[in-house]
């Protein structure tokens, strides 16, 4: 799920927390924050559905 488009560094991983944030109200479960390591690594959020179908937050 594209929740930070355009953005980087810390500005980037606020908004994939906010959005984070947001689908956890909703019943979503955090799994897992791999912080940014340039130049390969941006930085995402692994998440899962409640029905446990994990996704991305990139």
């Amino acid at each position: 799920m594209r929740a930070a488009p355009g953005l980087q560094n810390s500005e980037r991983m606020q908004a994939l927390e906010d959005e984070c944030q947001r689908l956890q109200e909703l019943g979503a479960q955090r799994l897992e924050r791999v912080d940014p390591n340039p130049p390969m690594e941006t930085g995402f959020i692994v998440m899962a559905d409640p029905e446990g179908n994990e996704f991305c937050l990139d």
